[in-house]
């Protein structure tokens, strides 16, 4: 399973709705896998763009702290790419509010590093992943697409929507990778 957040894309929602977003799409995950052995979604993270203003501090110690919490055998990898050089800054003051085992499941992977393409080469056909995390498909996403597949899965599942009557869903898929089997 891959679980794919694009933290730097801004959102009008507030930090109580992302939250209950970031909920929403580990209970998703959660029954995806439940037939499964436990440490098998690899959270891909892209974090092209950011700036220190892209994630309050607050809501990233929050959803920390509800991942490992409520969810502790949930992710087997966090793979956080495109990171800026001003995140590592960042990212040494968030790793206080990680827990030992979860902090050993974090990597960075950078495009231009070979040690990173031996890593994303252990965990996905590199052909198969998109090239904006290091891989080489270069296949448009077509979020009209997504959102109608997105639909219809939470329509199956029972899955209530918003108020406007438009269920949400993750940029969450299904892929088979090296390490996992496909679910």
């Amino acid at each position: 399973m891959v679980f794919v957040t694009l933290p730097t894309i801004k959102s009008k929602s507030s930090e109580k709705d992302h939250l209950k977003y970031l909920v929403y799409n580990l209970e998703n995950l959660l029954i995806d896998c439940a037939d499964a052995e436990e440490d098998n979604v690899v959270w891909i993270s892209d974090f092209k763009g950011w700036s220190i203003s892209s994630t309050p501090f607050s809501l990233t110690r929050q959803s920390l702290h509800i991942i490992q919490q409520y969810y502790p055998g949930l992710i087997a990898v966090g793979i956080l790419t495109n990171a800026p050089k001003i995140f590592e800054s960042f990212w040494k003051i968030m790793k206080h509010f990680l827990e030992p085992k979860m902090d050993e499941k974090v990597k960075f992977v950078y495009n231009d590093s070979s040690e990173s393409q031996k890593i994303l080469g252990d965990m996905f056909d590199l052909d198969e992943l998109e090239h904006i995390f290091g891989g080489r498909n270069t296949a448009d996403f077509d979020i009209n697409v997504y959102a109608e597949r997105m639909k219809r899965r939470d329509r199956i599942r029972g899955a209530s929507t918003e108020d406007n009557g438009e269920a949400t869903s993750s940029r969450c898929w299904t892929k088979t990778t090296r390490n996992s089997s496909s679910v």
